[in-house]
């Protein structure tokens, strides 16, 4: 499975969270150290916004390590940005290719996943039959994860609107996992899904730890938030800004090791993250 980070707050230099802190990005693209395997090198990509620009996200995603790209550092070291996502990849369905790597992008909407969906190949065709016209042309790639993204933005576009809320989201969500839980129902009963997952639209984020398997822990899932998040000297933190500057993170693994700024999602919960910047847990429970 992959690891990922979601951020939201005042602009940051994207290196301060990818590259700098003791358990990085980068270092868990070689060295993840809550998972059993500890390599993610089957690419990555990373995903932030300019809104001054435009409302859709920049995107670079690469099949290199994500430790072994010089372009990586540099946009990193000169990138600020005040929404992104960044993720690297452990290919489970799909091949090491540009087009299978997260996070995906459709308009102003960005998707990252760290899990996995059991039998993809079986249900495949199921999920397709599915999409509307041009969410199904949208489609680039083979994993499991567009895919699931692609159920998204199905249910999300049922209904038609200039700008979706952060409650419309939440029910895009809601409605993809029952109908992903349903077919798995009818062709597959036996099988599993794991969905650690992020979406934004660069305004709002939602972040989701669910799987079906009642016998195994969910992958790891956790969140941030306080005043700015800040490296110096090596050492990194959330410090206090009195207000003045706000800052949330969702990550797979916790970035330093001060445990009181991490708070572990629970299982089969959805964490909302709205423009300013308030954070709230939700229930997922999908009958």
């Amino acid at each position: 499975m992959c690891r990922f980070l979601a951020y939201a707050g005042t602009p940051i230099l994207m290196d301060q969270l990818i590259f700098q802190p003791q358990n990085s990005l980068i270092h868990q693209s070689y060295h993840a150290l809550e998972r059993q395997d500890p390599v993610n090198g089957d690419g990555f990509g990373i995903g932030w916004y300019v809104p001054d620009v435009s409302p859709e996200p920049v995107r670079y995603v690469s099949v290199k390590p994500a430790w072994n790209d010089r372009n990586l550092r540099s946009i990193a070291t000169k990138t600020k940005a005040g929404c992104f996502f960044a993720h690297v990849r452990d290919a489970s369905v799909g091949a090491v290719c540009e087009s299978n790597c997260h996070p995906f992008h459709y308009g102003p909407f960005l998707m990252m996943h760290n899990g996995r969906i059991e039998g993809f190949k079986k249900i495949k065709r199921t999920i397709i039959n599915l999409l509307s016209e041009n969410v199904f042309e949208w489609l680039s790639g083979e994993t499991d994860s567009e895919h699931f993204f692609a159920l998204f933005l199905n249910c999300l576009f049922a209904v038609k609107k200039v700008r979706y809320s952060t409650e419309d989201l939440v029910a895009a969500l809601f409605k993809s996992i029952a109908i992903l839980k349903k077919i798995f129902c009818e062709t597959q009963p036996q099988a599993h899904f794991y969905l650690n997952l992020a979406i934004t639209d660069g305004r709002d984020i939602i972040a989701c730890r669910y799987d079906t398997n009642v016998h195994v822990a969910s992958p790891t899932l956790y969140y941030s938030s306080g005043g700015f998040f800040q490296c110096e000297d090596g050492v990194c933190r959330m410090a206090d800004t009195g207000g003045s500057e706000k800052s949330v993170l969702v990550v797979s693994e916790k970035l330093t090791n001060r445990r009181d700024e991490w708070h572990k999602i629970p299982e089969e919960h959805l964490v909302i993250i709205r423009p300013d910047l308030q954070v709230h847990l939700m229930p997922l429970k999908i009958e």
